[in-house]
């Protein structure tokens, strides 16, 4: 990892509690934090927090990350696609309930995916995932801070 390590995140889908913390780590340590999304969010004033607004539309905002990340950026997402995409660049993939992505698992949890989409598609399967809590909320914070530890 490099000090020119940058953190993207998927920022439409991100919970409000996993940008504070995001938010307070980019200061703490200084690194680029950016926050990709296709509808208007806020992020408080910081040479080290960055908002990019792309177009709506699908996959729009995942393309805009993985065209613009580097070799070990770490990604924030729970969008196993652009896990992936992210992966297959020697990017880091974190979700917000703490869990990485990484090349021993991510073909597994993609096919779950997908099976789980086919599934919700038929009707056989319905609702989304669970709320996030605050186990998970300190399991994302722990590992965040881990991974800034290596790369700062």
């Amino acid at each position: 990892m490099s000090k020119n390590t940058k953190i993207w995140v998927d920022a439409d889908a991100c919970p409000n509690v996993i940008k504070e913390i995001l938010f307070r780590a980019a200061n703490r340590t200084k690194v680029l934090t950016t926050f990709v999304a296709n509808q208007l969010i806020r992020v408080p004033p910081s040479l080290f927090i960055k908002k990019v607004l792309v177009s709506s539309g699908f996959d729009v905002a995942d393309n805009y990350i993985v065209q613009h990340m580097q070799i070990g950026d770490l990604i924030i997402t729970a969008d196993i696609p652009l896990a992936d995409a992210v992966i297959e660049k020697d990017g880091m993939a974190l979700n917000p309930r703490g869990e990485f992505y990484s090349q021993s698992n991510i073909k597994h949890k993609l096919a779950i995916r997908n099976l789980n989409e086919s599934l919700r598609s038929s009707g056989i399967l319905t609702g989304g995932p669970m709320q996030i809590s605050k186990k998970e909320i300190q399991i994302f914070s722990n590992a965040l801070d881990r991974f800034l530890a290596t790369s700062v």
